[in-house]
């Protein structure tokens, strides 16, 4: 797979950029004809850092931001991220005047939980949800309806990648869009033309990475 990556610079800063690779894959929701590989701007501080600053600029300030909730392994971006909203501005109603940056985790049914120690980092708070990829927003669905569950409100989304522009009318910033990558394209699991033509599935694909198969 690795071998037939490309690499895709980001339309905004030119020091960022992410790899590229075709085939037929799988995720939770959809099947999708390219993997798309964030690991070094989720990993590397240089490039969490640039990351950060593109996704902070999308943002006036007169936004209330108290907490980001990371997923997909974004906290090292979510921190950077932090420190720039802070810089420019974007207010938060914490007492101590400073974002908290969280991660939730996942029960046996796959549900978003979070623990009782990282409730208070949710309930009443302005939340600004952080993800690695988008594909069909349906994960971004599930986070929004759990922090409302716990008492949050999402006031923005924030991706590295984003095949969609808004998910439960909350607009979608990201680094990287579907135009950007050259014939990206996303299908429902039962309606995918590479299934019908008999092209074997590579490897299951999430945030985290991927699971060949």
């Amino acid at each position: 797979m690795e071998r037939r990556a490309i690499k895709v610079n980001a339309p905004m800063n030119k020091k960022l950029a992410m790899k590229v690779i075709p085939g037929h894959f799988a995720t939770s929701s959809s099947h999708i004809n390219q993997y798309l590989d964030l690991t070094s701007m989720k990993t590397r501080q240089s490039e969490a850092a640039e990351a950060a600053r593109v996704l902070a600029r999308q943002y006036v300030n007169s936004a209330i931001v108290d907490t980001i909730v990371c997923l997909e392994g974004c906290q090292v971006i979510g921190a950077f991220l932090a420190q720039e909203l802070s810089t420019v501005g974007i207010k938060s109603m914490n007492m101590h005047q400073t974002i908290y940056i969280i991660t939730p985790e996942y029960n046996s049914s796959g549900q978003m939980i979070f623990r009782e120690n990282n409730m208070p980092a949710v309930y009443g708070k302005h939340i600004l949800l952080l993800a690695g990829s988008a594909t069909t927003g349906d994960t971004l669905k599930r986070s929004i309806d759990c922090i409302k569950y716990y008492g949050g409100m999402v006031e923005g989304i924030s991706a590295i990648f984003s095949a969609v522009a808004e998910v439960e009318g909350v607009a979608v910033h990201s680094i990287f869009r579907a135009k950007d990558v050259p014939d990206y394209m996303s299908y429902n699991i039962g309606e995918c033309p590479m299934c019908e033509a008999k092209q074997r599935l590579e490897a299951i694909v999430n945030g985290n990475g991927y699971i060949k198969l």
